[in-house]
């Protein structure tokens, strides 16, 4: 059978040989085992269902949750000469029947359905006259109540494996699976450990980066124009964000597409073709793009706020580089993102699912702010605790020499246990930087030992400080509507002494000013710009940003607007002026 296999992968697909775990999990399949697959987006999944579907006898039934998807797939396989149809809500009753009589009569090997018609008693009884071999379950993450898509329907597919006297073999295939949604898999489905194949996580040509002190919209409109040649998504949490990006790219002149929610199908599908056929450059889109888009060209996933979860980030950020050339995934992060999940979390109809949805939330927030490897977390996050460095994402890169923070460290533990580890992040950094809030004070603590005993720093600084010790385990978070922090078991090492604590340094430049050649030739432009518009010239800059200039020397409009004092407004109005004198004075 295996001979056979091989000479299908050759004759319809155009591959001399399988990839790492494809061939084991066939060999399985063919042998009337059920078997798990997790590999990631772009290693060959289908190919684990559709390959063992031309060598068996009768139709193989791939049970799948979106149509876009579905279409995809079948679309791609009648291109390669193989008899495949779909089933869904977007055919009327006739075409439906026209696909089922190809079934009946032996016409199509692969049957693509969405979970939700396996409620349907009249397609169950008519399923039950066919010979069915294989049952393929694709995205199997769905069926998991521990998964981050968790589809009530998926669980229709144990109701169905009794239809037949012969059982089908089974196979379910994900992407993105941790151990626990794994383990979850194999328990509903009846498939034995020596029967799952987990081909890993890594993605070498993918290059992870957060960035979390830059404008949004500038780093975009550069990034774009810096890759004007690549194909890229730009994911946003919400639809309103995804108008608002959209239309600043079409003010920049860039060929955009949309894709979310509130458009109606037919603009959907318009949009996505639009994106599939090169006709433009960017899509910008919610979660709800892209699932089953086998687009390999896509060289930049920017996710211009933070996703809900690991899962979904790995999943949308692996549509960069399916052909196996170097291309980025890009998080722009921002406080305010975590507000916005969890505003979108509350909005959940399964009530239950909350708790789950809030710790993976956390462990997204955690990913934003760990010095270590990017993609170390991620695959760590996917059960291989033997991951390596990549030597290749943002934070690998990162040469800022590493200090000491215990006693710093010490004094935020402190603080949190002596305000009864019940309180929220805000609050705690507020303590900390010694203000006085009215929920300071009405609780009284501006009276702790620990009020104000960080005060050189700012609120903000510490409460990134903050999620820095949750993301190292030093500090935890409960769930709930108001999460609470405490201090981990890790974190009691540190307070006692026990452990050290350090951190990449943050480098601020300082400069003297006097004489300092660039800060004049900067003040003489603030002065000729100020003079133009009637105004005092520390209205234009003040003396503390031009320094900063002066430290940072900024090349670019995205550096430019990382110097102190700098906002949007401000880089449109005088940014020019500034950063051609910068970039003179840097080449003399």
């Amino acid at each position: 059978m295996m001979t056979l296999a091989k000479q299908h992968l050759k004759t319809y697909f155009g591959y001399d040989t399988f990839r790492e775990g494809q061939q084991q999990a066939i060999e399985r399949v063919l042998a009337g085992q059920d078997t798990l697959i997790v590999m990631p987006t772009g290693g060959g999944k289908s190919l684990c269902y559709q390959v063992p579907a031309l060598v068996l006898e009768g139709t193989t039934i791939v049970i799948s949750p979106l149509i876009s998807l579905m279409k995809d797939q079948v679309d791609m396989l009648v291109a390669s000469g193989i008899r495949a149809a779909f089933i869904n809500s977007s055919q009327s009753y006739e075409e439906v029947q026209d696909v089922m009589y190809g079934v009946r009569s032996g016409q199509i090997k692969l049957l693509y359905i969405a979970p939700e018609r396996l409620e349907n008693e009249a397609f169950c009884t008519e399923l039950m006259n066919i010979h069915v071999p294989l049952i393929a379950i694709d995205e199997a993450h769905c069926i998991s109540q521990w998964g981050h898509d968790f589809r009530p329907s998926y669980r229709g597919i144990q109701k169905i494996l009794r239809l037949w006297q012969q059982r089908p073999t089974i196979i379910a295939l994900t992407a993105t699976a941790t151990p626990a949604v794994c383990d979850d898999i194999r328990s509903i489905l009846a498939i034995s450990d020596d029967n799952t194949f987990i081909t890993g996580f890594a993605r070498d040509n993918l290059h992870f980066s957060v960035q979390s002190a830059v404008s949004k919209d500038m780093f975009v409109k550069q990034f774009i124009k810096n890759n004007q040649a690549e194909s890229g998504i730009i994911y946003a949490s919400t639809r309103k964000t995804v108008e608002s990006v959209y239309d600043m790219l079409q003010k920049m002149g860039v060929k955009t597409a949309k894709y979310h929610g509130g458009m109606g199908e037919e603009d959907r599908t318009y949009e996505q073709n639009r994106f599939l056929r090169d006709e433009v450059q960017v899509m910008v889109a919610t979660n709800a793009f892209g699932m089953g888009i086998n687009k390999t060209n896509v060289r930049f996933v920017i996710h211009y706020q933070m996703p809900r979860n690991m899962e979904s980030y790995y999943q949308e950020a692996g549509r960069a580089g399916r052909d196996g050339l170097p291309s980025e995934c890009i998080l722009l992060y921002a406080s305010s993102d975590e507000q916005t999940q969890r505003f979108l979390i509350d909005q959940a109809l399964d009530r239950s699912r909350i708790p789950l949805e809030l710790t993976k939330l956390q462990q997204m927030v955690d990913y934003c702010h760990t010095e270590n490897c990017l993609q170390s977390y991620i695959i760590k996050y996917f059960g291989e605790e033997e991951a390596v460095n990549c030597k290749r994402c943002s934070n690998c890169a990162d040469e800022r020499p590493k200090e000491d923070v215990t006693e710093q460290a010490q004094k935020v533990l402190s603080c949190v246990v002596r305000m009864g580890q019940k309180f929220g992040k805000t609050i705690t950094a507020q303590v900390l930087a010694g203000s006085r809030n009215k929920k300071v004070t009405e609780f009284g603590f501006e009276r702790l030992p620990t009020y104000g005993i960080l005060k050189p720093m700012s609120a903000k600084d510490i409460a990134n400080f903050i999620e820095f010790l949750i993301a190292e385990k030093l500090l935890a978070v409960s769930n709930g509507q108001f999460p609470t922090i405490y201090v981990a078991e890790r974190g009691k090492e540190v307070l006692m002494g026990n452990s050290q604590v350090v951190r990449r340094k943050h480098v601020e430049q300082r400069v003297t000013t006097e004489n300092d050649p660039l800060f004049e030739q900067l003040r003489t432009i603030r002065k000729t710009i100020a003079t133009q518009e009637g105004v005092p010239p520390f209205v234009v800059f003040s003396d503390k940003t031009l320094q900063d200039m002066c430290a940072k020397r900024p090349q670019n409009a995205t550096e430019f607007l990382a110097v102190s004092g700098v906002g949007e407004s401000k880089l449109e109005k005088y940014g020019d002026a500034f950063l051609t004198a910068i970039n003179a004075f840097v080449q003399q």
